[in-house]
């Protein structure tokens, strides 16, 4: 009852919200909980709660609610690069899941500056206008964690384990040997890799992941590793079709490429049509991310449903705040357990790889 009676004080004039519930058909406590975002209202409910307030031009203080409740209703999404496809691919999926729960998101760009990274992770995130947090493919050290957790910030990371937080991630050492595995069983031994410049190993060091997988498989095969085949780039298609030129201009070339993302998969397929070769005939590639794009390459790949990924972690953090709020307002009795999941793929398998020329 008692909560009925905050979520009640949290709008604007409470004869306001009676009528809006006479008119839908409800109670004011289920209006109430429908117009603040709340989980535990059936959609029916609040598809009736939400017209009724627009007929009538009902507007919700959401100043008041996060009085009442002890929330802010925003979430902080913090991100190394948002113009790359993953990372805006995941931005999407936060912001849909959150838009849908009545949530705001306030993102946060660090880029590769470290004053501005150091400024978001002890400063901004520390405001008390979030109520939690999501960091992508960055590394937060044990103190910038301990900090965020001590205030009751619930933290989830994506792209790897931060200790302490909950952790949406795939498995990029077995899913790379996999891409690799693939050329291989079509008879492929001259195969070359397309990585990430060093630069990009500075959080999770996904490109020096998804390269010692290629390394590891090729050894394992009894295959041997060529230097001049192993070629870095920025994980862009622009980056890719200039690294890939290099390599497929050279006297000898590989059979078989494997492209540490899509993008640079897509890349290494352009260049080789400047090359004249053909894709998979001349040569095969495969990628990894599941880019928008690869079907129209036919590009093989291992998709990992990035936009998936930010839901799950959006829909997590909701899931912590609600249970949070049972326990006392604003996780006063403590964080619930932290989850660690691998997220499933699927592996794509299209045009752009067959068996090596004769």
């Amino acid at each position: 009852m008692a909560g009925d009676r905050s979520e009640q004080r949290a709008v604007v004039g409470l004869a306001g919200i009676k009528e809006v519930a006479d008119r839908a058909g409800l109670s004011i406590a289920t209006v109430s909980r429908a117009l603040s975002g709340k989980a535990n209202v059936s959609a029916k409910s609040r598809q009736l709660a939400q017209a009724a307030a627009e007929e009538l031009g009902f507007v919700p203080s959401y100043h008041a609610a996060s009085l009442a409740s002890g929330r802010n209703h925003n979430v902080g999404l913090v991100v190394p690069f948002v113009h790359r496809w993953y990372f805006s691919s995941v931005l999407e999926g936060v912001s849909t899941t959150l838009l849908d729960a009545g949530y705001d998101l306030t993102l946060y760009n660090v880029g590769d500056q470290p004053e501005r990274r150091h400024s978001v992770l002890n400063d901004f995130l520390l405001r008390k206008r979030l109520d939690a947090v999501i960091a992508v493919a960055l590394v937060l050290s044990e103190a910038e964690i301990k900090q965020l957790l001590a205030i009751h910030r619930p933290i989830v990371g994506i792209g790897g384990a931060l200790a302490g937080a909950s952790t949406i991630r795939i498995d990029d050492a077995r899913l790379a040997r996999m891409a690799v595995d693939h050329l291989i069983s079509l008879g492929h031994t001259r195969i070359a890799h397309l990585t990430g410049d060093p630069e990009l190993n500075r959080d999770f060091k996904l490109p020096g992941i998804r390269q010692r997988s290629f390394e590891t498989a090729m050894k394992a095969a009894g295959l041997s590793v060529r230097p001049e085949w192993q070629v870095s780039a920025d994980f862009t298609i622009q980056g890719a079709y200039a690294s890939a030129r290099r390599l497929l201009g050279t006297a000898e070339r590989p059979t078989a490429v494997f492209a540490a993302s899509d993008e640079m998969g897509i890349g290494t397929i352009l260049a080789a049509r400047d090359f004249g070769l053909r894709v998979p005939q001349d040569l095969s590639v495969i990628g990894m991310d599941g880019h928008e794009l690869g079907e129209v390459f036919g590009l093989t790949t291992i998709d990992q449903d990035a936009r998936g990924q930010g839901a799950l972690a959006a829909q997590l953090l909701l899931e912590r705040l609600d249970a949070g709020a049972k326990q006392g307002a604003r996780l006063s009795s403590g964080v619930p357990a932290t989850v660690d999941r691998e997220y499933p793929t699927e592996f794509v398998i299209r045009t752009s790889t067959a068996v090596p020329p004769v």
